[in-house]
């Protein structure tokens, strides 16, 4: 069986570095490794307009952002297919046959759902004119479009963060009663999470489980050095760490988060002088060194911050740089995504012909009209 893989986002803004260590990073590596036939990296489009179906342009705007995001992260369109996901009628068909394999309570129950309905404020109720207080259909199936996106392209492999193993599970829910119903025909994807638990989610600058544009708590890939050192500056650390001798928590300090998803070893030997006022020296050889003596005491947070800057702003200058190129060349940029949107439909439609063939619905493929005529001719005689 060819190994495939099937991610992607949503395109609702710029890809932030909470994505970067979530997800983007390690498609980069994946793609790198030769392990996979296929890499399917999918613009979600159809699926952010199930809660921004009045703001259309919106969801438009940002199509080229995160292709922008994805390929000047190293995303190779040479090495991965990139396409946009309503360019592909075939998952909105999948989408609705499964539906019916899926009951409105088994949906409930979905932690992601559940979760999601509720940060995004939607409720059961209606303001008594269908406006948006309810909960929009599209929305609370996302599940079963989810899973129409991964079974598409015969996924084996699917990248995500911890919070969307539910969707996963219900995707090989959806997987094996379809096949149960109807003959073996689509593959069962298997998860795979972030390998670094810092990346399992990066929380927003202030501190808050999740980094939100409308938080104003992201740090974004295309942000400047300035917006960077800034961002950085104003951090959450620990509140408690008033004076630079008290003793400081690392366990919850966001600085911390950060440089336990970014820092690596060769970043002490080349920032190992920062500057806060006056240039002092840094003189550590590990993370761990750090944090035990921020522990201890004696360790300022603008010096953590400070190194902080340097080791996030390393891993984004060439990032921002390959951004600015694109930018100069958008319709390659947007040729690439209509190549990929091609051969992601040939490949979708492929499968919805196996479905329907299981399902019994190809009523006009070759060969299959003749003996249903047959059939129905020897019923009527």
């Amino acid at each position: 069986m060819s190994k495939i893989i099937l991610t992607g986002d949503r395109p609702t803004g710029r890809l932030h570095i909470g994505h970067y260590v979530g997800s983007l990073r390690r498609r980069v590596e994946l793609q790198e490794s030769g392990l996979f036939d296929k890499i399917f990296i999918m613009i979600a489009d159809a699926q952010a307009l199930t809660d921004n179906a009045d703001n259309p342009e919106k969801v438009r705007q940002n199509i080229i952002e995160v292709a922008l995001d994805y390929m000047s992260c190293g995303l190779d369109p040479d090495k991965s297919i990139l396409f946009i996901q309503s360019q592909v009628s075939e998952l909105t068909e999948l989408t609705f046959f499964y539906q019916n394999l899926v009951t409105v309570q088994r949906l409930q129950r979905n932690p992601t759902v559940k979760a999601e309905l509720q940060w995004r404020g939607f409720s059961e109720s209606t303001d008594g004119n269908d406006n948006k207080a309810g909960t929009p259909v599209g929305f609370f199936c996302y599940p079963i479009s989810q899973a129409a996106d991964i079974t598409a392209f015969k996924a084996t492999t699917v990248p995500v963060g911890e919070d969307q193993e539910p969707m996963i599970e219900q995707t090989r829910e959806i997987v094996r009663k379809f096949n149960a119903t109807y003959g073996p025909t689509l593959v069962e994807p298997e998860i795979m999470l972030p390998d670094n638990a810092a990346c399992l989610r990066l929380p927003g600058t202030d501190g808050k489980a999740k980094m939100s544009k409308s938080l104003g708590n992201c740090i974004y890939l295309s942000d400047s050095e300035e917006e960077v050192r800034a961002k950085v500056k104003g951090m959450y650390t620990d509140p408690l760490h008033l004076q630079v001798s008290d003793p400081g928590h690392v366990e919850g300090n966001t600085v911390f988060t950060y440089l336990d998803a970014f820092c690596k070893e060769e970043h002490f030997a080349r920032f190992g002088e920062c500057f806060h006022g006056r240039k002092v020296r840094f003189d550590f050889h590990s993370l761990d060194e750090v944090k035990a003596q921020y522990r201890a005491g004696g360790l300022g947070d603008m010096m953590i911050k400070s190194f902080l800057f340097e080791v996030l702003n390393d891993t984004l200058a060439p990032i921002r740089a390959r951004r600015k190129e694109l930018e100069q060349d958008l319709p390659y940029v947007y040729e690439v995504l209509r190549k990929g949107s091609e051969i992601a439909r040939a490949e979708a439609a492929q499968t919805l012909a196996e479905v329907k063939r299981a399902m019994r619905i190809n009523y006009f493929d070759p060969g299959v009209l003749e003996e249903l005529i047959a059939q129905q001719q020897e019923r009527f005689q």
